[in-house]
């Protein structure tokens, strides 16, 4: 896998319940590259799920690109962009937004349905990562709102990487999880980025899952600087 990822002069603003502009992103350029797992840390309302949004193209920025391998998220139109993803993006929520109606299995599944193969290979691809994480097979046929907070985060991680993914975007991982729990989470998305090359990006307050990765980045006043 030789991805990489250039971002250069990234800028986003909102509009308040006042109508205040308050700008969040003011010229944000970073490059990283393959197997690199890279934190960003920052106070809360600093921006960090915002750049990750941007990054994968959940939300349009008002100015700057973004060069993913050879693909221009912010210029990609919406049936490009949401292709793209699919293939190449996997994410990580804090709040998981897993599909309560369906098994474990199903979950990790569905990003392999949406690709075009088959249920059974998609189950039986869901079943195997996720008896590599200690999901036993009872586990991955219960419904996710069955299981406790750090089973559904190692299901989340799961579906998001079931399309072994160029870049994964990570929206503090660990941010409701006990502490054991959360440094089994972001141990296993930093591993991900060194055994399968892949690119991973982990917004995070915690400065012991930052430690973890290659290189941290701050993000304040809208703008990135070094750790």
């Amino acid at each position: 896998m030789d991805f990489s990822l250039h971002v250069s002069d990234l800028r986003k603003s909102f509009t308040s319940a006042t109508g205040e502009r308050i700008d969040v992103l003011r010229g944000v350029s970073l490059s990283a590259g393959a197997g690199e797992a890279l934190a960003i840390m920052g106070a809360s309302g600093a921006g960090k799920s915002t750049l990750l949004h941007l990054l994968g193209g959940l939300e349009a920025p008002e100015h700057g690109t973004i060069e993913a391998g050879k693909f221009s998220i912010d210029r990609a139109g919406a049936a490009t962009l949401a292709r793209f993803r699919n293939q190449q993006i996997g994410f990580v929520f804090q709040f998981h937004h897993l599909l309560p109606d369906l098994t474990t299995a199903e979950n990790v599944s569905m990003p392999l349905r949406i690709s075009g193969l088959s249920g059974h290979q998609a189950m039986v691809a869901a079943q195997q990562l996720l008896s590599t994480i200690g999901l036993n097979r009872r586990v991955s046929q219960s419904l996710v709102g069955h299981l406790s907070g750090g089973e559904q985060q190692r299901v989340a991680v799961c579906r998001a990487l079931i399309t072994n993914p160029a870049m994964v975007l990570a929206d503090e991982p660990t941010g409701n999880l006990d502490a054991e729990t959360g440094d089994e989470i972001a141990r296993s998305l930093v591993n991900y980025s060194r055994q399968n090359r892949g690119l991973v990006v982990i917004a995070t307050h915690n400065r012991a899952v930052a430690d973890l990765c290659n290189r941290t980045l701050v993000l304040a006043e809208g703008k990135l600087r070094p750790a």
